[in-house]
């Protein structure tokens, strides 16, 4: 197989070499114009990987039933019945692409040093590319929601209805706002990517394009109304993880002759973050699969077969990459322009991961074994909480009662993990790491992990005490934990100096906590207004009712408890390199006066009268107000007394902090007295001698 894909023939996307950036360390990468891809065999099979994919999900489709399931009440059509899944592969197979491509611009790919901050060619070129990908990405979701909405309404688009019908699905249906907000994220990150000329700018347009990700998770399977937070999570992890994957590959594939010198730095980098996405696409298959699927028995029918066969190639794919790892890549970096062997492998690569990609979206469209319906009757409660309802609380079983949350527990374990890693590095180079930090960050780790899986996560759904418990825990115990075990600082020293011009995790962490924005974050009366003032915001508003009742409400309440409260401590108790933090005095004022306004906020719930989010405990058959008042008022004493304890314990670190500073002060100018026989003290006594003789 040849190695060779030209970007030169065929006709210009519209970008000149004029816009394009200079690389002075390699006139060769100074390219007249950017051209589409001839037809090479390696282009002609990732061309191909198109129909293969699109031949999978209507097979797999067509072996699970799924054409002649739910279709009793009305026809859509076959334009939706099999336009739709076409559609959705070839979404699936864009998003893969532009993710892939804009991830690579961002960590992997060799920047330039003559202008820090500009994008190097092979970034340019890797960014147009997440455009042109990104505008067939955007036509295919405009046309899923299209047909989506008509599959949901039963209304075709010639009939007079079907404008109200499809407004209605975009701004009221779950479904539908879901594909409108992915949507329009993937049309702005779109936009950005063509005129992004800064790696700043190429980072923002990434994490649009990984953001546009999540809302699909609702429109997949949820399990129905069980475990519907476990179904949803996993989902969305297991498309980034995919995502980065297979764009990331095929980004290397076409952009190898840009890259050309730096290319085996890259896949070296590439097959480190292919690692971490193979074991976050294994770890979410294997919860979501366990969802959908009954017993083992089910494995035997077809959806199950399914799902062993994308096992299947998930194992294979394992393989290529472990080879790829020992046998390729130390090639690749004493020999870059030596690609023969990794291009065929990674072509065999793609193929297998355009082919999983089509069953997967034949599994999204299938009936799975495990009812999808939504719970009613007796097992209504079950059905808005995604569990099973659970006895009453007690002591015992607030700290013992757990419902695991995986992804939570994912991201825990991860944390842990690399933590420990980077520990051990550090020994292992001969330097030293403070046992204490890690036994902080440890714990930290752990209370994550009690917080959203155990008795706070479990009964916050149904008391108002509890849930004050889960928010306390999230906001002041897990994150001083965290801040204590200094990960920025132990990144900074674990983690590889990039000198190409690239930006690694260790540069963008160094970038974002020394950013404007960050500075502007870390003032003292900034971060005690959002710690505090979120407390206001969240509870006297829906918002509250919204984290109850809704799963992606949930997961951000917690997402921006654990945020406020890391940055909050972080600007009190920070071992991390950051912004340059005031004095002592005035961080101990802002302390106090957050301390204060916390038990302000926990008198005022004590004695309020109003039941916040009533809609939600009637509907969990709890109707008596004047109890659901006194718990309401519990939640209040649970929050003036937990904020107590860590506030205290920071107030007095910081004091002890400020009495070592004046030690180390005074310690520093008697040093210096000693070496110039106190010639300030002496100075002093000069000036006010010649004063009072002045006044004489």
């Amino acid at each position: 197989m040849s190695d060779d894909v030209t970007l030169g023939g065929g006709t210009t996307t519209g970008t000149t070499a004029a816009n394009a950036p200079e690389d002075q360390a390699d006139p060769e990468l100074r390219m007249p114009q950017l051209h589409l891809p001839s037809l090479r065999p390696v282009t002609i099979v990732l061309t191909l990987c198109v129909p293969l994919a699109v031949a999978a999900t209507v097979a797999g489709m067509v072996f699970t039933g799924a054409f002649s399931t739910g279709r009793a009440l009305y026809d859509p059509g076959d334009l939706v019945t099999y336009g739709l899944p076409v559609a959705r592969s070839v979404h699936d197979l864009a998003a893969a692409v532009t993710v892939g491509l804009l991830v690579l611009a961002t960590f992997i790919l060799p920047g330039q040093k003559t202008r820090p901050g500009e994008v190097s060619h092979a970034q340019w070129k890797a960014t147009r590319w997440a455009a042109f990908t990104g505008v067939v990405w955007f036509v295919a979701a405009a046309v899923v929601l299209v047909l989506s909405g008509i599959q949901i309404s039963g209304v075709p688009v010639g009939d007079a209805l079907f404008a109200s019908t499809f407004r209605t699905f975009l701004f009221n249906v779950a479904l539908g706002q879901s594909l409108l907000v992915s949507a329009a994220c993937i049309l702005v990150a779109t936009i950005i990517a063509l005129v992004a000329r800064r790696q700043s700018t190429v980072a923002v347009a990434c994490v649009l394009v990984l953001f546009s990700l999540l809302p699909l998770a609702l429109s997949g399977h949820a399990a129905g109304s069980a475990e519907h937070a476990n179904a949803v999570n996993s989902l969305a992890v297991h498309l980034v993880g995919v995502t980065i994957w297979v764009g990331g590959l095929v980004g290397l594939l076409v952009l190898r002759r840009q890259i050309k010198k730096g290319f085996g730095v890259a896949v070296a980098r590439y097959s480190t973050m292919a690692g971490w996405a193979f074991a976050a696409v294994a770890f979410s298959g294997i919860v979501n699969s366990a969802l959908r699927l009954s017993s083992f028995a089910d494995l035997l029918q077809p959806y199950g077969l399914l799902i062993v066969a994308k096992a299947s190639i998930l194992i294979v794919l394992g393989v290529f990459g472990a080879l790829q790892r020992r046998r390729i890549i130390p090639g690749l970096k004493a020999d870059p322009m030596n690609r023969r062997l990794f291009v065929r492998f990674a072509t065999a690569e793609a193929t297998f991961m355009a082919l999983a990609i089509g069953i997967s979206v034949g599994l999204a469209k299938s009936p799975p074994p495990v009812s999808q319906a939504p719970l009613t009757g007796d097992f209504a409660r079950e059905g808005l909480l995604g569990f099973a309802y659970p006895p009453p609380v007690t002591f015992w079983r607030m700290i013992t009662y757990t419902h695991w949350e995986w992804m939570w527990l994912g991201v825990a374990c991860a944390l842990a993990g690399w933590y420990v890693a980077s520990v051990i590095v550090l020994r292992r180079r001969g330097d030293h790491w403070p046992v204490l930090r890690t036994v902080c960050w440890l714990f930290g780790c752990l209370a994550l992990v009690w917080v959203t899986s155990g008795g706070p996560a479990v009964y916050g759904l149904v008391h108002f005490s509890s849930h004050m418990v889960e928010h306390m825990a999230l906001m002041m115990f897990v994150p001083p934990l965290l801040v204590l075990g200094g990960p920025v600082l132990l990144a900074m020293r674990s983690l590889p100096v990039r000198h190409d011009g690239s930006r690694g995790i260790r540069e963008w962490l160094l970038i974002v906590v020394h950013s404007r924005y960050m500075a502007f974050l870390s003032r003292p009366a900034v971060a005690g207004t959002i710690f505090a003032g979120s407390l206001i915001a969240f509870y006297y508003s829906p918002a509250f009712a919204w984290a109850l009742r809704d799963h992606v409400g949930h997961v951000l309440m917690c997402l921006h408890f654990m945020a406020s409260g890391y940055l909050f401590f972080w600007v009190f108790i920070g071992v991390d390199p950051g912004p340059k933090r005031p004095g002592y005095p005035v961080l101990l004022i802002t302390l106090l006066a957050t301390l204060a306004f916390h038990a302000f906020f926990g008198v005022a719930l004590m004695e309020s009268t109003g039941l916040m989010a009533s809609e939600w405990w009637h509907a969990l058959g709890q109707t008596n107000d004047a109890a659901l008042l006194a718990d309401q008022h519990a939640a209040g004493g649970i929050a003036w007394g937990a904020s107590e304890v860590p506030m205290v314990l920071v107030a007095l670190g910081l004091v002890h902090a400020w009495m070592k500073s004046d030690e180390r002060t005074a310690r520093r100018l008697d040093r210096k007295a000693d070496r110039d026989g106190d010639a300030d003290l002496t100075a002093y006594n000069e000036r006010l001698q010649r004063m009072a003789d002045h006044e004489r």
